[in-house]
């Protein structure tokens, strides 16, 4: 491919997992956009793209259909639009790339919550299979206190529906999102909500104030004091011995994470426990990695 087909209104982000993916924009921007912790889509207004051009980015690449083995639906959360909508922009994606065997895209529970059992079943057998949920927490005064627009039911609710339906998740935990006077609710009520939904893939990045950490305080509603890098093992320690997960696929290897922990929940919890052990108390020993990451 000597030039790419389409051009997106930037900035424009995916999921890591996702860098092989044909990336589709039917949002632009995010609905909800007041999260105190986010940046990604400030310089955007909110609207849904119209039809007919999400249509003609799809058909700019009918010469590479046999190619295309993924797509990423994006901006923020596509989930705001109506079934019928969504529909057929995967039904359109079927029918162009025959070969097609995963849809995902950004989701929040409160989008996968309002929509009924019988329209997430549609938008499955449709090939939406995948979801990217940002839970940030588990815990509702945390979930307040960041703005998520969220709650500790909410969030259960809206995964569990989904998954009921044969959608996986992937599922992301902010590691000292709470700051020092909420961590330990933070770390417990984050882990009660995965094993009260045990999704399919889960991982923990570390908070990182993109434009400073006055600009997150301002944005947070509470009294925000950050957590030290011993602290945040320590909320990781707390997090990981409530986890109850049966197979969950886990990463902790973020950018942002000076521990990386890979593996699956719960086979491998106690080799995880016995790593951030060491990374508290031994952290010479701990094969840690400098902080490098200073964005998403």
């Amino acid at each position: 491919m000597n030039h790419f087909p389409i051009q997106y209104n930037e900035p424009l982000f995916r999921p890591p997992s996702e860098a092989r993916s044909l990336i589709i924009q039917i949002t632009l921007g995010c609905s909800w956009n007041k999260c105190s912790f986010c940046e990604m889509y400030t310089s955007k207004q909110f609207k849904a793209r119209k039809e007919e051009a999400i249509f003609k980015d799809i058909d700019a690449f009918i010469p590479y259909a046999n190619q295309i083995r993924r797509v990423f639906l994006a901006d923020g959360d596509p989930l705001v639009l109506s079934t019928e909508r969504l529909l057929r922009i995967l039904t359109k994606l079927k029918n162009t790339f025959p070969k097609l065997n995963r849809i995902s895209t950004y989701a929040s529970p409160s989008n996968l919550a309002r929509k009924s059992e019988s329209e997430l079943q549609e938008l499955y057998e449709a090939g939406l299979t995948l979801l990217y949920v940002g839970v940030e927490s588990g815990d509702s005064q945390v979930l307040e206190c960041i703005q998520k627009g969220e709650t500790f039911e909410t969030t259960i609710e809206g995964l569990n529906k989904s998954k009921s339906v044969g959608m996986n998740s992937s599922v992301m935990i902010i590691n000292g999102v709470g700051g020092q006077e909420l961590t330990h609710q933070h770390a417990i009520n984050s882990a009660k909500v995965l094993n009260e939904t045990q999704p399919k893939y889960a991982s923990t990045l570390v908070l990182t104030a993109h434009k400073g950490l006055e600009h997150y305080k301002n944005r947070y509603q509470g009294n925000f004091i950050e957590l030290t890098q011993q602290e945040l093992f320590i909320e990781m320690r707390t997090f990981m011995e409530h986890l109850e997960l049966q197979e969950t696929i886990f990463r902790s290897d973020h950018a942002s994470n000076n521990l990386i922990l890979k593996g699956i929940l719960g086979r491998d919890k106690q080799l995880f426990l016995d790593k951030i052990e060491t990374a508290i108390n031994q952290p010479e020993q701990a094969n840690l990695r400098p902080k490098m990451y200073e964005g998403y």
